[in-house]
């Protein structure tokens, strides 16, 4: 059976997916045409602090280098606040112009010149309707009406989500047919436990489809996340190491070393594992254990990190440990009798011929002792230790996501010298001295980047999300419910001494007298 067209194989290539042929020529110029047009960003919760801290310095970074172009680009600000245009240029001034060269000054200034700002309430038609007034004119401006796009960024609480979706759907959609889109980007929490989760996904999907709702989780965005499908399918010798035949057990770890912080009020609602566990380090955990995907094709990706968390096993309360360190509830908006933890160790356990048998260990806290989020891989013991070198510690591959990025694999050598003896050293890839030149990107240049390009691999699609909290949800209502609680423990030290212990219980084998070092320059 003959597949040509008639065309020549150097000018065009068919593939067959879904039960019919894609032309993948046609399908590049159209992916190229969505780039192209009037970019207009509307940052709605402009005056609030993730606008000012996050969103607007990445896309001034953006701008700096040249991924937004001055003449295809203009930013909207949208808030309840009464401001003017100067008014909030002035107020995010500062966190723009943080160790700016002079050069970057001039760039700093025309930047802000492209930014306008409209006030109006988040359920309001008159002030949507400013607002659509104001990206109109600009459009027609730049005489690209017909090919404009129009990118929302939601830096609001979830709870005004739907008014606010309900309104850009209404009076601010973009109408240029056919390249002009309009895409919303969301920030977490996506609800509090599957039942509102759901429910505001059906909100949003009555309004949006999928593929103009970006769900942003600023993790996903971080280098060595990125890296982790690099990692593991593109070195061979990993290949056959990775999987329960080898690995005895993986952490994955966030600590920071101070608490709330400003941040009680809204953190006491949510908890550590709602606030840490359940997005970040679970989305981790999907590109540790995913299988390999068919391509780089983001649903192709993201079908793989679903079918991950349709394999997790249901939560053993047994094997969760909650803390919530001393002093937490003298903040003046936490609750006397808050029930809410601060730290939290889960041990997950995936269902499928890879891991089977292999605990994951989930362990996020605040007030900890040291501030970092990692990956540790632990391999299991060598067979015939004929070293007797087993107490020095076992091998493991551990990958620093935050700070001083890194990965390094802990291993056994020979101690110099004359004698026969064993220490643990490592090969170590630091960021910060291999790559001296080269600037890290922030999470939310890169995802905001992506969703400009509309690709959708780096977020959450519904159906991730919703098998997320399918894993979380009874463990959280357990807690809010007070039927487990947290044990206290103090500021500055590890967590409760009973997380170290699960994850003893559980495998792991923690290494003494070997602490790792990043290299200086």
């Amino acid at each position: 059976m003959s597949l040509s067209t008639g065309s020549s194989p150097s000018s065009r290539r068919n593939t067959f997916r879904n039960d019919s042929f894609i032309d993948e020529k046609d399908v590049i110029d159209s992916i190229t045409s969505t780039e192209m047009g009037y970019l207009s960003l509307i940052v709605l919760g402009a005056s609030g602090d993730l606008a000012k801290k996050k969103t607007f310095p990445a896309l001034f970074n953006l701008f700096r280098q040249g991924f937004l172009k001055s003449d295809e680009v203009h930013i909207f600000g949208y808030a309840r606040t009464k401001l003017s245009d100067d008014d909030l240029r002035e107020r995010i001034r500062g966190y723009l112009s943080k160790g700016s060269s002079s050069e970057d000054s001039e760039i700093l200034s025309d930047f802000l010149k492209h930014i306008k700002y409209v006030s109006g309430g988040y359920d309001s038609a008159e002030g949507f309707l400013s607002l659509n007034k104001e990206i109109s004119e600009h459009e027609l401006a730049k005489n690209s009406y017909g090919s404009s796009r129009r990118l929302f960024y939601l830096a609001l609480p979830p709870s005004v989500y739907p008014s606010v979706c309900k309104m850009i759907k209404s009076y601010c959609m973009n109408q240029a047919v056919p390249t002009g889109w309009t895409r919303i980007v969301v920030e977490k929490p996506f609800g509090k436990d599957l039942a509102s989760a759901e429910e505001l996904s059906a909100q949003l999907g009555e309004l949006f489809d999928e593929p103009q709702l970006y769900r942003i989780d600023h993790y996903l965005g971080k280098e060595l996340v990125q890296n982790l499908l690099v990692l593991r399918f593109a070195n061979r010798f990993f290949l056959p190491l990775w999987n329960r035949d080898n690995i005895d057990n993986i952490q994955i770890v966030f600590r920071e070393d101070f608490g709330t912080e400003g941040r009680g009020g809204y953190f006491d609602e949510y908890g550590i594992i709602r606030d840490i566990i359940q997005n970040h380090l679970l989305q981790v955990l999907c590109l540790v254990a995913m299988e390999k995907p068919v391509s780089l094709r983001p649903e192709h990706i993201r079908d793989e990190k679903v079918k991950v968390l349709q394999s997790v096993l249901p939560i053993n309360n047994n094997e969760v440990v909650l803390g919530q360190y001393e002093g937490y509830k003298d903040d003046p908006t936490v609750s006397k009798d808050s029930n809410t933890p601060t730290f939290a160790t889960i041990v997950l356990w995936i269902h499928n011929e890879r891991w089977e048998g292999v605990p994951f260990i989930m362990k996020a806290g605040k007030a900890l002792s040291s501030k970092k989020a990692e990956i540790r891989v632990q391999f299991k013991d060598v067979p015939g230790d004929i070293f007797r070198c087993k107490k020095q510690g076992r091998n493991e591959f551990v990958i620093r996501l935050q700070p001083k990025e890194a990965m390094y694999m802990k291993l056994t050598v020979k101690k110099p010298g004359l004698d026969m003896s064993t220490i643990q050293s490592e090969l170590d890839l630091s960021y910060g001295q291999r790559y001296q030149d080269v600037a890290i990107p922030e999470a939310y240049e890169r995802l905001i980047l992506d969703t400009i390009r509309g690709d959708q691999q780096h977020f959450v699609r519904r159906d991730e999300l919703r098998a997320a909290w399918e894993i979380f949800t009874p463990l959280l209502h357990d807690i809010d419910d007070g039927k487990k609680k947290p044990v206290p423990y103090k500021p500055g030290s590890r967590g409760p001494h009973e997380a170290d212990e699960l994850a003893a219980k559980t495998g792991y084998v923690q290494t003494h007298g070997y602490i790792w070092i990043p290299p200086t320059l």
